[in-house]
């Protein structure tokens, strides 16, 4: 099966639903996608180059300002989904990412959603520019 992504060349990690995963209405908990979205973006931002560890060396790193999700059909235990991500915006103070989680059984995208990511000074959680560090690993997916 082909999956129709949003954008060329994802960053992908496969999830698994669980019973502890769903909510009162038995399917998977909103505030369990957000964990995922920040999960993924951990995932790729390590890939990338760029861990917690280099955070507290550069004193800086990446924070999560605004957070958009659309959730398009449910998933219930069991299922296993791809989570796709890709930077699509950035500057030298943020960056934009893309998500797009697809139920692997059938191809279908049950998520898409996006988050806006500044930099900030550790210590004092003020919005700095991104050291060079960053702005050569969170490029633009093209």
């Amino acid at each position: 099966m082909t999956i129709a992504w949003d954008f060329s060349r994802p960053h992908l990690l496969q999830k698994s639903v669980l019973p502890e995963h769903m909510d009162a209405m038995e399917h998977t908990n909103n505030v369990v996608y957000l964990s995922w979205m920040e999960e993924v973006a951990w995932d790729h931002s390590q890939r990338l180059g760029l861990s917690m560890a280099d955070y507290e060396r550069l004193g800086c790193g990446m924070v999560a300002r605004r957070h958009e999700i659309d959730y398009l059909t449910p998933t219930y235990a069991g299922e296993i989904l791809l989570l796709g991500t890709w930077i699509i915006e950035a500057s030298r103070l943020s960056t934009r990412r893309a998500y797009q989680f697809v139920r692997v059984a059938d191809g279908v995208t049950v998520l898409r959603g996006c988050t806006l990511w500044v930099c900030v000074d550790l210590q004092s959680g003020k919005v700095r520019r991104m050291p060079d560090i960053f702005v050569q690993a969170y490029i633009v997916s093209t």
